[in-house]
């Protein structure tokens, strides 16, 4: 008996079925932005989402692993050292394009870009899909989450002029309530789950793309609803793209060889250049409506331009070095021991 086979499309095709998918979200949040209820359903599912993520991760990572990512001090430094202090400077060379090509509010938006801290779901999301050191990177983005909640403001105060005051600690208990608690429950539950989900590594495969997808919409659909891209000229728009390109291209190479330069691994590496080249949109936003109050919304135009691109760039390294890997594990000498579960990623 035939069996149906999955439509795929044509190897010739120089496009990433994922990228069409990342397109298709954004597609459809501008066609049919979650507003009212729907927007609150959306946003419950998003925080939904991230946490079986993080208590899927959690189950399959041995205690063992999780320290040595805890350890891994270097590792942790780079990434809050592209974070804190590359990306600021970039930042603040690109205030001398205003007023010529940047507005006075887009050039506070792209500086406040470079002061958020990294993301934490999907740095994980393509550490993993890239097979990288993912206990790593779920310690690097905490670490810069965390950090972030103190930094981002005195940076902002500083650079931009504004005041991080009334700046509360409600992003911390998020952090721990929405990740570190179900990657704890996770670890808790690991000796009798974490077996059946290492078998079983497409079921995190999906959610770690279905989570970014549910993030993207939930992401667009808010600025849709903000109105934010109907208060820039399209040429300034434009100017705005070509500048985040260029600011990402820039730090996910120095990112990737600098890591190199200073001795780390291929897993390291991956992990480094994900955490350390990305920034997060659900740190950002709430930060900036402290920082900018009525100004919020186009302050963080270019952080929303900026996350949707970072995610469709780094999908498609992810993969390539996930392919690059599945290339280069036959080339092993036959008799050599498998790998371990964090090599393997």
């Amino acid at each position: 008996m035939n069996r149906r086979r999955t439509p795929r499309l044509p190897s010739w095709l120089p496009i990433d079925p994922y990228i069409l998918a990342l397109l298709g979200t954004v597609a459809l949040a501008a066609l049919l932005p979650a507003s009212g209820t729907a927007a609150d359903v959306a946003g419950g599912a998003s925080t939904g989402a991230v946490a079986l993520l993080f208590f899927l991760y959690g189950a399959r990572l041995s205690t063992r692993e999780t320290l040595d990512g805890l350890r891994h001090w270097r590792l942790h430094v780079t990434v809050l050292a592209a974070t804190f202090v590359v990306f600021p400077l970039l930042g603040l060379a690109a205030r001398g394009l205003e007023p010529l090509v940047l507005t006075p509010e887009l050039a506070n938006g792209l500086l406040f870009l470079c002061l958020v801290p990294s993301t934490i779901q999907s740095s994980i999301a393509f550490t993993s899909m890239a097979r990288g050191n993912v206990p790593a990177a779920i310690c690097a983005g905490s670490f810069s989450s965390l950090a972030g909640i103190v930094l981002t403001p005195l940076l902002a105060a500083l650079l931009l002029g504004g005041s991080a005051g009334g700046f509360s600690a409600d992003s911390l208990l998020r952090i721990v309530l929405h990740l570190l608690v179900p990657f704890l429950a996770g670890q808790l539950l690991s000796r009798w789950v974490g077996g059946f989900l290492t078998r079983h590594r497409r079921l995190l495969g999906h959610v770690d793309r279905g989570s970014i997808l549910l993030v993207v919409y939930t992401a667009f659909s808010e600025g849709m609803v903000a109105g934010v891209w109907h208060q820039v000229t399209p040429a300034r728009l434009g100017g705005l793209l070509v500048i985040e390109a260029l600011l990402l291209a820039l730090m996910l190479t120095l990112t990737w060889f600098g890591a190199k330069r200073l001795g780390f691994g291929r897993a390291d590496r991956i992990a480094i250049q994900f955490a350390g080249s990305k920034k997060s949109l659900a740190a950002g936003l709430p930060m900036a409506a402290v920082l900018f109050g009525a100004q919020a919304s186009l302050a963080v135009l270019p952080l929303m331009l900026f996350h949707q691109m970072q995610l469709m760039v780094c999908a498609v390294i992810a993969k390539r070095r996930a392919h690059d890997a599945a290339l280069a594990a036959p080339a092993a000498c036959p008799g050599e021991s498998a790998p371990t579960a964090l090599q393997s990623r």
